[in-house]
């Protein structure tokens, strides 16, 4: 068995904007197993800036796993808490590599196309014109669960772009969730978010930036809208402290990205914890390529939650890989007419 590692940059169609700034392109690397004449590949979903494992030597530490490729997964693993991003490329290499179709990982009635995932649809942060044309869009492409990023422009338009959905749209036929990406104050976002319950949010993500702990927790104790975290969960890789972070905060959602809390069995841990709290959660990606993207829509198939999922298509990208994964009316479905060719995946690279 070996193995090898290639960094691809992901180029946006249109620069995308977040709280966090506007992003034209989007760094991310692949795992490649080989073993006699079998091929897996695994997406280490890097993401600059915001990634736990956004560090100099993250190119080291995966040729490190190269290396050490022999010590199968469930070493490689538990030898990467630090490294969440390489945990997610690990699980869906070997994955792909025990697979007879190197991009099916988990088997199910979504792999055979007969069932789809609910999802939202996501707003990027914009102008207004902007934001408005994208709601529009999304309403009439059939979701009914849209997804606003806001702490970009000045939060009174943002609060009339909502008003203007609830106007035409109550909250039985939208559901609409928002995420500030941490970009209000502490002093100020109670606030904020007492003015936007007028509009029936259905949950705020991250209102404030992540590590500010009691004041999250004031936060979800006192909100008027369900608190969801996202970027809080970011960096806490141990079993116990991801317990501890949860007790303290009592947050009412939870959000996993398996790029950043380390794959499958890192979101599985948060998912045991929150159950076991009452806590609710669902699963989002994190501008994967559309081979990552893929891993995690499988598996969240699996987990048999029907809230919509926050799973987008790979549309964003120009220079994105082959696809079975495609929206109608607000789900997410899998083609399985569709074969993607491994080979020509690995010449893209």
């Amino acid at each position: 068995m070996k193995a090898t590692f290639k960094k691809y940059i992901l180029n946006f169609k249109q620069a995308s904007g977040t709280s966090r700034g506007i992003m034209n392109t989007k760094e991310t690397y692949f795992l490649i197993i080989q073993d006699n004449d079998k091929i897996g590949i695994g997406e280490c979903g890097l993401f600059r800036g915001l990634s736990y494992d956004d560090r100099l030597d993250y190119s080291d530490k995966l040729q490190w796993v190269c290396d050490n490729i022999h010590l199968g997964v469930d070493v490689l693993w538990n030898e990467l808490r630090e490294w969440p991003s390489i945990q997610f490329g690990i699980e869906q290499a070997f994955l792909s590599l025990q697979s007879n179709n190197p991009f099916v990982l988990f088997p199910s009635r979504f792999t055979e196309s007969s069932k789809a995932i609910p999802i939202n649809g996501l707003v990027w942060m914009g102008s207004p014109e902007f934001m408005k044309q994208q709601i529009a869009d999304k309403i009439s492409n059939g979701f009914n669960c849209i997804k606003i990023k806001i702490g970009a422009i000045d939060f009174n338009e943002e609060l009339n772009l909502i008003a203007g959905i609830r106007r035409d749209f109550s909250p039985e036929m939208i559901e609409i969730r928002v995420d500030a990406n941490g970009g209000f104050n502490s002093t100020d976002a109670l606030g904020k978010i007492n003015q936007l319950f007028e509009f029936k949010i259905h949950s705020i993500e991250q209102p404030i930036k992540q590590n500010q702990y009691d004041s999250m927790a004031e936060l979800c104790k006192a909100t008027s809208i369900p608190i969801a975290l996202d970027e809080e969960l970011i960096g806490v890789t141990n079993l116990q402290d991801k317990e501890n972070l949860l007790l303290k905060i009592k947050p009412q959602y939870i959000i996993l990205k398996p790029s950043l809390v380390g794959g499958f069995k890192g979101s599985q841990e948060w998912i045991n914890i929150a159950e076991k709290l009452g806590i609710g959660w669902w699963v989002t990606s994190a501008l994967e390529s559309n081979i990552g993207l893929n891993a995690i829509a499988q598996w969240t198939f699996t987990l048999e939650n029907n809230m919509p999922q926050g799973l987008g298509t790979g549309g964003l990208f120009t220079n994105n890989f082959d696809t079975n994964l495609y929206v109608k009316n607000g789900y997410l479905w899998f083609d399985d007419t569709i074969g993607i060719n491994l080979e020509r995946v690995l010449n893209q690279l």
